[in-house]
Parts: C-alpha cells; structure tokens; sequence
C-alpha cells in the first residue's frame, strides 16, 4: 500500500553528499520511493525563517505544514542532537506545528487539572531520527535519551501518534565506512516496516 511520508530536514549541511544526516535523509527517501511512497520534503534551512513562537496565531506558512502533516501517513523528522536538544530550527517547527488546537486539546478534569486529547495527528506514524556524536556510554545511555523521550512525549502521549526512532550514536567526522553501512542498513530496515 503506497503511503504519503512528509520529511523535515533540519540540518545545515542538507546538500547531497555533505553530512551524514543528508546521508540518512538520501537513503530513507531513496528507499521509500522505491516502495511506491510519495515524499514531500522540507529542508528547513531552504524555507523562508519561522519566527520563534510566541503563541500567536499560525500564518499561512505554518498553516501549509500543519496541512501537510494531516495530509500525510507518516511524518519524518530529522535533526542532529545538540546540548540534548534538537537544532533550535527543528524544535521551533515542532513548537508552531504540534500544538493545540490543531495537534490536540486539553480535556479538564478538575481546577487546572486534565488531559490531553489528540486531533489531527492521531493514529499517525512519526519517525524521529536522531544523530549524536558524543561517543561516552554514559552519556549515551542516560543523557542522550533525553530529547526522545521529550518527543515521545510530545507525538505519542499528546498527538496521539505511533513513534518509531532511528537513533545513530558516535556520528564523527572520521565514521568508518563498516559503521556507515551498518546505519544505512538501519535506515532501509525502518522503511520496510512501514
């Protein structure tokens, strides 16, 4: 069954050939058409700046994400890790796009008390792909998991989405080509389960 996948690149070097996360955006859309899906791609550092979210009301750009999102099957988001948080350009765009009314709303309970409820991105799949260079085991096992699970928090717990991760660890300059074919075969091995 063909689907509709919406990827959000967020990385500076996002030119073919010019860092590994260009590297994993090329093979998962490489594979994906080769299944039959559509991609609709964004490289954020293409589009027009968002500015930083204020909680005003979306303009039309950010109208025509949140469309694509609902539009889509599977939502794709791609940014290296920095400071345990994804590149502000990405994090920005989650904050204008993933957010009440149009993600969810907020069922009260009781005083301030509730629950989320989700709205358009329910039931939808979301990939979040991670790169982190920092090579301790200690930081990879504790601290490095902090920005997933912020945003499982976020896609599965608030927009009611399904989430899938592609998490790639010790990503530096000098990544031997054993260790580069190894990720590339995680990223085919994630668009054969869609």
């Amino acid at each position: 069954m063909s689907k509709r996948i919406f990827v959000v690149f967020g990385h500076h070097n996002y030119k073919s050939g010019t860092s590994f996360n260009a590297a994993i955006r090329d093979e998962f859309t490489k594979c994906a058409k080769s299944r039959g899906f559509e991609i609709d791609l964004i490289n954020l550092y293409e589009e027009k700046q968002i500015k930083f979210w204020d909680g005003s009301k979306p303009d039309s750009q950010i109208l025509d994400y949140q469309k694509r999102m609902e539009s889509s099957d599977v939502i794709v988001i791609m940014s290296d890790v920095h400071n345990y948080i994804m590149r502000s350009i990405v994090e920005n765009f989650i904050a204008h796009t993933v957010c009440p009314p149009f993600a969810f709303s907020y069922r009260n309970l009781f005083l301030d008390y509730g629950y989320p409820v989700p709205n358009k991105l329910k039931g939808k799949t979301v990939i979040i792909s991670s790169t982190y260079g920092g090579p301790s085991f200690l930081y990879s096992l504790i601290f490095q998991q902090i920005p997933r699970r912020i945003k499982k928090f976020v896609f599965k717990y608030l927009a009611g989405c399904d989430v899938i991760y592609m998490r790639f660890y010790s990503v530096l300059p000098n990544m031997p080509e054993k260790v580069f074919k190894k990720h590339m075969r995680q990223v085919r091995k994630t668009v054969e389960k869609l």
